[in-house]
């Protein structure tokens, strides 16, 4: 079995046996609207969505940010199902976690040469 991380929406890679809380805030991290989703390892918080964009009033925005955060935890079972190593990465188009082979995005970094 491989391993599974998370990405961050700063492009960064957490470990998701390393995450010891799953956490949404009121409003994104640069506006009062919308939210921000996060987990926490090692006492510091990683920030996977933030979207200050979302509409509705406070009690809505924190039950769909609650939804992803139950989302979350079902892509990440079935990630640890996986042989190989996996990404879960949170797709913003589709509002859907996305599950992507380790290997398959190492294969897509350019060099530039």
């Amino acid at each position: 079995m491989g391993e599974v991380w998370i990405r961050t929406i700063g492009n960064s890679l957490v470990r998701a046996d390393k995450v010891t809380e799953i956490a949404s805030t009121r409003g994104s991290l640069h506006d009062d609207q919308g939210y921000a989703l996060k987990v926490i390892v090692d006492g510091k918080a990683h920030v996977i969505i933030d979207d200050g964009g979302l509409p509705g009033s406070f009690t809505q925005r924190q039950d769909y940010a609650r939804h992803l955060e139950d989302a979350l935890l079902f892509a990440l079972d079935e990630a640890r199902e996986a042989d190989a190593s996996v990404v879960v990465c949170f797709e913003p188009e589709t509002e859907r976690w996305v599950l992507a082979p380790a290997a398959e995005l190492a294969g897509r970094i350019s060099t530039g040469s």
